[in-house]
């Protein structure tokens, strides 16, 4: 029986090869994508290709996406200082949209009859997948054998290995997903919100700097985007993994994140995201340098905003748009350099200069001496600005003489 064409997401993974080969059983002409956001090497992309011919796929693509998911949100999440829950850079949801719409780009470009993907009941992706599928592919129907049939891991090694497909076992105790804005980790202790997780959960293990080891560093932006490492040009996606390799060594960027999932329950997850870390702290530090408070302030709601809807799969709500369109247009004087000092498992942000530094010591020094207002003028301005305050309490202290008992009582 011959269902047509089916666009499979493909990692290569148990669920993904269970998925390839039962879809080709079920009379699917399976075409497998893999798409590329970071993490992978030649060796792993190679592994992935022959998992796919194994279980008798039609095609296999895989797709360099690094680019693209910068350009299309990674740039995004810098403008807006994004870090869900003040820590979490958002290592996967944006990786996660970005996969999903070139695989679904694919399909239409090769006239499939259907979109599947290995995603579980229990997690965010499944929505992620299901929004973007919908969202560019609408006439399109999604399968997906993982949620919908609920199967263990074993029932599943058991249907491949019936099947002539050898699975490896599980490599270690810890779920890992890496990829350029980051890796996540997920084990026994991410199920519970209270244990650690060790050092052998990361997969460099323990930082290898020593601990009175330190690097300077300057991180240089062209309106929002980072454009050079220590004086030396780079793209941004190799100046990302650049930055992530100096991360790693001293142990930046890493953390464990705990906060709502789409679902409505409550998940916790490690990460160790380091790059975006750096990037994220450089460009706020710069951000204060060159910007106005109120942008400033509004720019930090927005910013959380966006990064709403991009953790929730909404990343096709219209508002999405008009964040981007905000968040860019607020960059076009975020240019300028910034020096951090790498510690072991810390940061320090040393300086920033900008040609648009709103910071002139020539013009006025916080706390020292200005050049454009009197004393007699800061005395005016402090009388005014305090008015309104002033006033509140003097009504407050009105209305509480009013209703003393006391008032009005005399003596004699």
């Amino acid at each position: 029986m011959n269902k047509g064409k089916i666009v499979l997401a493909f990692s290569g993974g148990l669920d993904t090869s269970y998925c390839a080969l039962w879809l080709r059983e079920q009379g699917w002409a399976v075409h497998t994508v893999t798409v590329d956001t970071g993490g992978f090497d030649r060796e792993e992309l190679a592994a992935i290709e022959a998992s796919a011919k194994r279980a008798g796929v039609a095609g296999h693509r895989v797709i360099d996406a690094r680019e693209a998911l910068f350009h299309r949100f990674l740039r995004f999440l810098i403008y807006g200082n994004v870090l869900r829950g003040h820590s979490y850079p958002l290592c996967v949801s944006a990786e996660r949209v970005c996969q999903a719409e070139a695989v679904a780009e694919h399909a239409l470009a090769i006239g499939a009859d259907a979109l599947a993907h290995g995603s579980t009941g229990a997690g965010n992706d499944q929505i992620r997948f299901d929004v973007a599928f919908q969202s560019l592919a609408p006439d399109l129907p999604i399968i997906t054998p993982i949620r919908d049939q609920g199967l263990s891991r074993q029932q599943e090694v058991d249907y491949l290995t019936a099947h002539g497909i050898e699975v490896p076992p599980a490599t270690g105790t810890y779920s890992v997903n890496a990829g350029l804005w980051g890796t996540t980790v997920g084990g026994a202790e991410t199920l519970d919100s209270w244990p650690e997780l060790p050092e052998s959960a990361w997969p460099g293990g323990a930082p290898a700097a020593r601990a009175d080891e330190s690097r300077e560093l300057i991180i240089a932006f062209e309106q929002g985007v980072p454009v050079s490492l220590d004086g030396e040009a780079l793209a941004p996606v190799a100046l990302i993994d650049e930055l992530a390799v100096m991360a790693e060594h001293f142990g930046i960027g890493r953390g464990v994140h705990l906060g709502d999932t789409i679902l409505g329950i409550k998940g916790r997850v490690g990460f160790e995201a380091g790059a975006a870390l750096l990037l994220i702290t450089a460009h706020r530090e710069l951000e204060k340098l060159v910007l106005s408070g109120k942008q400033l302030f509004w720019k930090s709601q927005l910013g959380d905003l966006y990064g709403s809807l991009i953790h929730e799969g909404q990343a096709y709500d219209p508002l999405l748009g008009d964040l981007e369109a905000f968040l860019e247009h607020s960059q076009a004087r975020v240019s300028g350099e910034v020096r951090l000092r790498l510690h072991p498992r810390a940061v320090t942000v040393l300086g920033q200069r900008s040609p648009y530094s709103l910071m002139d010591a020539n013009t006025a020094a916080y706390g020292e001496a200005n050049h454009l207002w009197s004393g007699d003028d800061a005395r005016g301005f402090a009388r005014v600005y305090g008015v309104g305050q002033r006033l509140a309490g003097q009504a407050a202290q009105e209305a509480q003489e009013a209703q003393s008992p006391l008032r009005g009582l005399k003596c004699g």
